[in-house]
């Protein structure tokens, strides 16, 4: 898959593509399909396939301060689309300039004269143009201005929630933000498709961990990062470039309460790993919550609970 920064410097030899666009925070069950749908039909038609993205979030731009919590990492959604099978993963940066694009002005300056697209396939709830003006039916009547056909595709599914009611359910960004907010990392995953992953660097936290007999890895994590409701998980731990090691690992996140905390941190215990890790970089997949955060009377009545977070861990995970 090529990947490309801007869509200024296309190369040579450049011709018509399928196109899909949108932010694909998370690149949900919803995404995944709509993805689907661009690279089929762009094999019928024998043209490349490109998704479409942006960078940073236009919230962040249009409103600055309001970026939402962030699903995936630039770096990992190229990745979770590539394995879909697209030809092109373009990032259009996202500036103040391209936010005043009327409709009419983003088709034609991005879609028409620099991708030269002959198909756009889009989701149900797509808005675009200065102030979302523009809609699946706007992007339609432009195709048939400028050479190119548009078409919707529904972002929706069944989710199954912890509390195992099934539910109907239109996969969106918001949503698996609301679950992950939640706490409730079996939603999320069912609407991603597979866990919801934190990456970030080990950094030495205050070696409390270690003194209590079960050293943890502390995570410097990236800005917007979506960090799951305090609380205790049970996660896979990955080391990058060892995407087939998946090492069980005890996780909390919260402020340490027991000791006073006030930091919001996210340490893993890793049940099978005994290294330096100082410095790595390093991903948690989130399988399921095995508590809420609990302020301990003592010392020994948080090892207690420890012991028990990490025989559970090892049994769920077992399965």
């Amino acid at each position: 898959m090529q990947r490309w920064r801007g869509v200024a410097d296309l190369p040579g030899d450049w011709g018509r593509c399928v196109v899909t666009i949108g932010v694909f925070d998370g690149v949900h069950r919803g995404h995944q399909a709509l993805i689907e749908k661009t690279v089929r039909t762009a094999r019928q038609r024998g043209l490349p396939s490109v998704v479409l993205t942006f960078d940073p979030h236009p919230t962040e731009v249009v409103r600055p301060g309001s970026h939402p919590a962030q699903l995936t990492t630039l770096t990992r959604k190229a990745d979770l689309v590539e394995q879909l099978g697209v030809d092109v993963f373009a990032v259009l940066p996202f500036t103040p300039e391209l936010s005043r694009l009327s409709p009419d002005e983003f088709v034609h300056e991005v879609l028409v004269d620099h991708l030269h697209a002959a198909t756009v396939i889009v989701g149900e709830n797509f808005r675009f143009g200065h102030k979302a003006a523009g809609t699946v039916e706007t992007l339609r009547a432009l195709g048939r201005r400028f050479g190119f056909t548009a078409h919707e595709a529904t972002l929706r599914g069944r989710a199954v929630p912890e509390d195992g009611d099934t539910t109907e359910i239109t996969y969106s960004s918001t949503y698996v933000r609301s679950c992950i907010d939640a706490g409730d990392v079996v939603a999320a995953a069912e609407a991603l498709g597979r866990p919801h992953r934190l990456e970030g660097i080990v950094v030495r936290g205050d070696g409390r961990g270690r003194e209590l007999g079960y050293p943890t890895a502390n995570l410097s994590l990236p800005r917007f990062a979506a960090v799951p409701a305090d609380g205790v998980y049970t996660c896979w731990f990955v080391r990058q470039g060892r995407e087939d090691e998946r090492l069980p690992a005890a996780v909390s996140v919260g402020t340490n309460p027991t000791f006073s905390g006030r930091e919001r941190t996210v340490e893993a215990f890793v049940l099978e790993l005994d290294a330096d890790l100082y410095g790595q970089q390093v991903a948690l997949d989130f399988v399921t919550r095995l508590r809420g955060q609990v302020t301990f009377e003592s010392p020994e009545g948080l090892v207690a609970q420890i012991d028990d977070d990490v025989a559970r861990t090892r049994e769920l995970l077992r399965r």
